[in-house]
This record gives structure tokens, sequence and C-alpha cells, in this order.
């Protein structure tokens, strides 16, 4: 019985995830979603955008993203030790992406739209939990023996 209910919270999670994804444009402020659709391969500026909303926005969508991933992680792996480890990954994502997004946002030129792409994604999509996973899995795997 424990681990189909562990089950149904890990897929209720994920659905969390995805909701957040299917909604961004209604949840968050964020004009870089046009943009990253084909005009910045045609445009040398970025969209008209309010900084520190955007700002504000992004590191809300990436704290909601984080609390669903490190609630997926303590479901998967029922350890405290792995949620702080992760709790500390994230922070220090946060803290490097966000700088980065915004030194990029703030002196962009035509040149930074991937790498301005590339950093975005990783603030408003769930990568980490991709990565973490496999990583505490194959750590698992590798202590049983």
């Amino acid at each position: 019985m424990k681990k189909s209910l562990n089950t149904v919270l890990v897929t209720l999670l994920i659905a969390a995830l995805i909701c957040v994804r299917f909604w961004q444009g209604q949840l968050f402020y964020d004009p870089l979603l046009l943009f990253f659709e084909g005009v910045y391969l045609s445009s040398e500026k970025l969209p008209e955008l309010n900084f520190g909303r955007l700002l504000i926005n992004t590191s809300g969508r990436f704290w909601l993203n984080s609390v669903l991933s490190l609630s997926i992680l303590f479901l998967l792996f029922r350890k405290r030790g792995i949620v702080k480890i992760s709790l500390l990954v994230y922070l220090a994502a946060f803290l490097t992406l966000l700088i980065s997004f915004a030194l990029v946002v703030l002196n962009y030129t035509s040149e930074y739209s991937l790498l301005l792409f590339y950093i975005r994604r990783f603030l408003i999509q769930p990568i980490l939990l991709l990565i973490l996973v496999p990583a505490f899995y194959y750590d698992r795997i590798r202590s049983e023996k």
C-alpha cells in the first residue's frame, strides 16, 4: 500500500510540473516566451520587458519547480540527506544562473541569444531533477554493492 501511495504522489508531483509548464503564460510574466519561439533569430534586441518583474517571476518559477522536484526526490529516495544536498545544489544553481541571466539580459546583444536561451531554460524547467534522479539512483546502486 505504501509503495502505491508513493507512486501516486510522485505521479501527481510530475503532473504538477507539467501543469506549471502548460500554464506558464498565465502563471508567470515572461516576455521571452514569444521571443524564443523564433523572433530571436531575426532580432538584434530583446522585446520590451520589465526587468524586475522578469527576475521575480523567473525566480518564482524556479523555486516552484524546485519545491516540486525536491518533493519528488524525497519520495523516491526517502532520505533527508539527499534533500539537503539537493537543496544546496538548487541554491547554488539558482544564484549562479540568476546572476548570469541578469547580466546577459542587461548586456544583451544578438551573440548572446543562445546563451540567454539556455540559462533561462535551466531556470524555468526542472532540468536539475533530470540530472539528480539518475545520480542518486546510481549512488544508491553503487553503495548497495
